[in-house]
């Protein structure tokens, strides 16, 4: 995986772009040689993006299934005083 100071990212912008997109490249930049951020192809966001869709449900699933008095979002409000 190739690395890229954020500053010279600036100037290369338009070629990582390319990079992502055509060759499939996952490019990280730095800042102050820290791993701050990621140029990747949209494809790898999008199985990203299903993988925390499908997490987000099991988690939801098991919420729902804990035991527990459940109340209304108009009675969350009411208690939270918004």
């Amino acid at each position: 995986m190739a690395s890229i100071s954020a500053d010279k990212a600036q100037t290369q912008f338009p070629e990582l772009l390319k990079r992502a997109a055509r060759d499939k490249e996952r490019i990280v930049l730095t800042s102050r040689g820290r791993k701050v951020a990621a140029v990747v192809p949209i494809e790898d966001l999008k199985a990203l993006e299903e993988l925390e869709d499908r997490q987000d449900v099991e988690d939801a699933k098991k919420a729902l299934a804990e035991p527990g008095k459940s109340i209304t979002l108009a009675e969350l409000k009411r208690e939270l005083g918004i």
